[in-house]
């Protein structure tokens, strides 16, 4: 069993939809957070007491060194990363602009894997020391069924899984554990948000705080893959 309280955990993306709820629930479990996003005063707004606030865009070079250099500096050691970030758009495969293909890759893959590389010192510290360090990867539901209308995002989160899912075998042997969860839609400011194109009806999506909660079980449990199925039976949002 892996616990939650006193570790140091990095919650990228931890303004959005779901990284509030993981900056929440973290933090009372007991967690010494360190938490990302782009902007400084929506990170003020969490209202999450102790935490180490760090505003970043990932997409930048150095930035994820950053990052992790203050989560060491702020409590020592890194014992967890949650990548909660991410970023979606809508529309044909073939009618995709360059300017949205590169962002949807430098958001949803190229900037976890450049915070996996940077963590990865840490992480393999923490398990030396007798720690049970993570990396959570969220890629979604997309990842194992690509979905007509969303071909660009579910291609990145293809590659988003692939990364982690090679990565979990690479750094099995460092005592790095790398869960990648692959929950069906669930109802956050995301998908009301695109990159680009507008968003279709989809049907109501899951609760953020039961996916939160549903992902975190499994850290605790020492889980090692969260396909979609782990999530059915979770309650749908209320809309309002």
């Amino acid at each position: 069993m892996t616990d939650l309280a006193g570790a140091s955990i990095i919650v990228l993306g931890a303004t959005g939809g779901l990284g509030r709820e993981f900056a929440r629930q973290l933090a009372a479990s007991g967690a010494r957070l360190t938490l990302t996003g782009r902007s400084m005063l929506a990170l003020d707004d969490l209202d999450i007491d102790g935490a180490a606030l760090i505003p970043a865009d990932l997409t930048d070079a150095g930035e994820a060194e950053k990052v992790v250099a203050a989560a060491k500096n702020a409590y020592g050691r890194v014992d967890g990363v949650i990548v909660a970030s991410g970023a979606v758009a809508f529309g044909p495969l073939v009618d995709t602009s360059d300017e949205t293909l590169e962002a949807l890759w430098a958001i949803n893959v190229l900037a976890p894997m450049r915070v996996l590389r940077a963590a990865a010192p840490a992480l393999a510290e923490s398990a030396a020391a007798g720690g049970s360090p993570f990396v959570v990867s969220i890629s979604g539901v997309v990842a194992e069924t690509p979905t007509a209308g969303i071909g660009a995002y579910s291609a990145v989160k293809s590659a988003q899984a692939a990364a982690h899912q090679v990565a979990a075998r690479e750094l099995r042997r460092a005592g790095i554990r790398v869960l990648d969860a692959r929950p069906g839609h669930t109802e956050t400011e995301l998908s009301k948000h695109p990159i680009s194109g507008e968003r279709p009806a989809f049907p109501v999506g899951y609760a953020p705080a039961a996916v939160v909660t549903r992902i975190l079980d499994a850290v605790r449990a020492d889980e090692k893959d969260l396909p979609s199925s782990a999530f059915q039976g979770l309650p749908t949002a209320q809309v309002v």
